[in-house]
């Protein structure tokens, strides 16, 4: 992470309690599973992850800087950052990207320019991930987005078991 999108210094972050999303354990809202029915949007996986990047980049406030975005278009480069996109007609309405590592999914951010549409990708995404094969997504922190969405939190010493396990563990995010 850095501080600001001008800090030039990248740090790694390991809280105390991290949060993880249970990809059995995500929760569909009345109005998530009626955005979902409409079928407005298009979902695509890695067709714009730069443009993933920088939507979650345009907050007032990000911990995204342009080293940082840089390092991940080249994770993605190779092979090991992926992201969902969410499309209203031609343009990016959402999205969530993060980095693959053995059956660990390790989500980084998410934006939205539309109602729903990061929730959509983040659906999208936990479907994607089950399907592959994938045992853990860490979503590092639990805010009140996520934890309304079933996500939850654990020990330190609960998340690098999980992690061992996943990381000992083959998983594909295009299976």
């Amino acid at each position: 992470m850095a501080e600001s999108r001008d800090d030039p210094e990248v740090f790694w972050v390991d809280p105390k309690r991290r949060g993880i999303m249970p990809l059995d354990g995500f929760h569909v809202s009345r109005s998530l599973a009626r955005t979902l029915r409409q079928g407005r949007f298009r979902i695509s996986f890695d067709a714009d992850f730069a443009g993933v990047v920088a939507g979650c980049a345009e907050r007032e406030e990000t911990w995204i800087s342009a080293p940082i975005a840089s390092l991940y278009c080249e994770l993605h480069r190779r092979g090991y950052a992926h992201s969902a996109e969410v499309w209203e007609g031609a343009e990016l309405a959402g999205g969530v990207y993060g980095v693959t590592l053995g059956a660990a999914f390790f989500g980084e951010s998410m934006f939205s320019r539309r109602t729903d549409a990061s929730k959509v990708a983040f659906y999208h995404l936990i479907q994607r991930l089950k399907a592959g094969g994938f045992r853990l997504f860490d979503t590092q922190f639990l805010t009140a987005h996520l934890a309304s969405l079933g996500a939850i939190e654990v020990t330190r010493a609960v998340y690098r078991r999980l992690l061992g396990e996943a990381l000992a563990l083959p998983a594909r995010f295009h299976a």
